[in-house]
């Protein structure tokens, strides 16, 4: 059954070394912002554009699956809401979902970001330990029960379905 892999992590927890690993082993496409974001705007954020290339990399992933190719999803996804709504649209294409939570302390993830800043830069973005600090306080750690597979049915209120809201998350899925 083709398979949807979404990472989910803060930064320095090695989701794009364990991204890498499961694009070889499934042979998936690999989805990762960062290798488009530094290129393209040379920034992580760059004025919202980083929610507008996720959406389109969201609506990419979806047609994979509808053909048959398995796909890796490197996008952190702090959000529970986030993750419900992929794990959603990715079970109505027929696909399997399946969530890589890779958690990281404190220490490690300070250190990670410290190494792949010295020795790769051209493939990062600079971290502040305000932005390490921000991700940690932000970030909703998946539990057992989201872990499990299961979770949310239906979207936050306000929204018809989660394919409505990943249209607001993301303005360019829709």
């Amino acid at each position: 059954m083709t398979t949807l892999f979404l990472m989910v992590g803060l930064p320095g927890a090695g989701k794009t070394t364990r991204a890498r690993q499961l694009a070889a082993e499934h042979g998936a496409l690999r989805l990762t912002p960062d290798d488009w974001m530094i290129p393209l705007f040379g920034a992580a954020e760059a004025d919202g554009k980083r929610d507008v290339l996720e959406g389109r990399m969201l609506w990419l992933a979806l047609e994979a699956v509808r053909l048959g190719t398995n796909v890796v999803m490197d996008y952190g996804c702090w959000s529970r809401d986030e993750r419900f709504a992929i794990r959603w649209l990715t079970e109505a294409e027929g696909a399997c979902f399946r969530m890589a939570y890779l958690p990281v302390d404190e220490e490690t993830q300070r250190s990670r970001i410290a190494h792949r800043w010295a020795t790769a830069p051209e493939e990062t973005l600079p971290m502040s330990e305000a932005d390490i600090l921000h991700g940690r306080a932000h970030f909703e750690e998946p539990d057992a029960v989201e872990l499990a597979g299961r979770g949310a049915a239906g979207p936050p209120p306000g929204y018809a379905g989660w394919r409505e809201w990943a249209a607001a998350r993301w303005p360019s899925f829709a």
